[in-house]
């Protein structure tokens, strides 16, 4: 019988949750649900100066507004806990006390000074830093003089020389590596720590997993692993290195490139499905055209066999698009509760409306509904409601009010407004055919110049939806101001 497919996401908690992590348990996620596997959530700790209970919760917190729910692990338990590794040290440490009582790890009292010096001569001399095996083997007697030092050891792991190492990576093929050019490397640090290429082999070992689906960065640490995998006499899962983020300069994504962490872009009012939906596609090629996807589609499409080697670029117009159909599926209640945050933090709601107020805002913000690709593009989209004082957007835009038939369909209008008893959406379009048929003008000479009068700009929401939110009287005005800024004076 085939083992139930294991994945984990196992983040540091050293800071903000980064975009390409949320593509790392993403891609994990789609694989244990594509496989009626399990995904399990392990946070790796064991960076004390850098590691903060803040930046943990700020990671369960983005997976589950993305909705990248865990089967196991912190928060949500398991067989095969603790899933911190701090909490996890005398299990290493009985693995440790395993590898030196088989000669497969010994103790370097080396300092970091003496270290230092043998990189730089090695880099001096064009070959490859690495450590030489100074302390590999110390006779009792020179271990004794270092301790009465008090050098205080670290332990390393007895590479194995005139070794290929070879594994089949899920999105790289067949890679090999020669143990010769590793060097004994530091699996327990002199505070008694395990460094990052140790603990993770004990706990993918222990926890089960079968599949590693990680960033490209961790490729070099493989062969390490393996390494302790095979000393360790623990079963090796399957790797595959997924590629990693560029920036549209094709450079790494960082901060230069805009937000890189997953809650800046749930501040921005991005959604969780149009979030998801674009990190599957960083990386992930489907074999067809279709770019929008559900959830289910997703877990149904994915595959590692269509995960790419190349970089993935982060393009933020396609996040946009993307998140832009997500936006527009919304109820226009939905759409109004994603506005009201972004509507508060600009100063046009309290938040406290009621009858109506709350109404009238509905009404407006659900005006920039078509219009906006994230929440905190709305209170822009909606801004003309909230202050009658603009100039014109462009040149081609107050070049509109200087045509010819300008002064004779804003007096068409003035006395057609003068006269509406309502203004509503179906008054207004028979105001504005009126002006056309009485005047024998087409409906861009009508329609152009009341909208760059209205609101200074050539683009924007339907002239029908603007009359009624701004009312007659505060609509003239606008229109009046505009005009009496390129000489007509009505």
């Amino acid at each position: 019988m085939e083992k139930e497919m294991r994945v984990r996401f196992a983040p540091s908690p050293t800071g903000p949750f980064h975009i390409g992590g949320a593509r790392s348990a993403l891609f994990n996620w789609l694989l244990a649900r594509k496989n009626g596997g399990k995904l399990i959530l392990r946070i790796e700790d064991t960076d004390r100066e850098r590691s903060t209970p803040e930046s943990e919760e700020n990671i369960k917190a983005a997976l589950k507004w993305l909705g990248l729910e865990w089967d196991e692990g912190v928060d949500a338990g398991g067989e095969h806990g603790p899933y911190h590794q701090m909490e996890r040290l005398a299990i290493y440490k009985k693995y440790t006390d395993q590898l030196l009582a088989e000669g497969k790890a010994y103790y370097c009292y080396c300092t970091d000074e003496e270290l230092e010096a043998e990189r730089e001569a090695l880099t001096e001399a064009g070959k490859m830093p690495r450590y030489m095996g100074k302390c590999r083997n110390l006779t009792p007697e020179q271990a004794a003089a270092f301790q009465a030092e008090g050098r205080k050891p670290t332990v390393r792991f007895r590479v194995p020389a005139g070794q290929t190492i070879k594994f089949t990576d899920l999105v790289r093929g067949d890679v090999s590596f020669e143990s010769d050019g590793i060097g004994d490397f530091v699996i327990v640090k002199s505070d008694g720590i395990p460094t990052y290429n140790y603990a993770v082999v004990i706990d993918d070992a222990l926890m089960e997993i079968t599949h590693v689906i990680r960033a490209e960065e961790h490729l070099s640490n493989t062969p390490r692993q393996i390494l302790l995998y095979d000393a360790l006499g623990f079963d090796r899962p399957k790797f595959g290195h997924i590629s990693l983020i560029l920036g549209k300069d094709k450079k790494k994504m960082s901060k230069r490139h805009g937000a890189t962490s997953v809650d800046q872009y749930r501040q921005m009012g991005y959604l969780p499905d149009g979030l998801v939906n674009f990190l599957a596609l960083l990386g992930w090629a489907p074999s067809g055209e279709q770019e929008i996807f559900t959830r289910e589609e997703l877990i149904k499409a994915f595959s590692m066999k269509h995960v790419a080697k190349n970089p993935a670029v982060f393009d933020v117009d396609k996040l946009n698009w993307i998140n832009q159909h997500y936006m527009r599926k919304l109820s226009p209640e939905e759409f109004f509760e994603a506005a009201k945050p972004h509507m508060i933090a600009s100063g046009y709601m309290t938040g406290e409306e009621t009858g109506e107020q709350v109404e009238w805002l509905k009404r407006v913000v659900a005006t920039a509904h078509e219009q906006v690709s994230y929440g905190a593009q709305i209170p822009e989209a909606v801004s003309m409601y909230f202050s009658d004082e603009f100039g014109f957007e462009t040149p081609e835009a107050e070049a509109v009010l200087h045509e010819e038939s300008v002064p004779t369909v804003m007096a068409a209008l003035k006395d057609k407004l003068a006269a509406a008893e309502v203004i509503d959406g179906p008054a207004m379009k028979v105001i504005f055919k009126s002006i056309q048929k009485e005047n024998k003008l087409g409906g861009k000479q009508v329609f152009m110049p009341i909208r760059v009068a209205l609101t200074g700009n050539q683009h924007g929401p339907e002239l029908v939806e603007m009359f009624p939110l701004l009312g007659k009287e505060r609509a003239w005005q606008r229109i009046s101001n505009s005009l009496s800024k390129v000489g007509i004076n009505l």
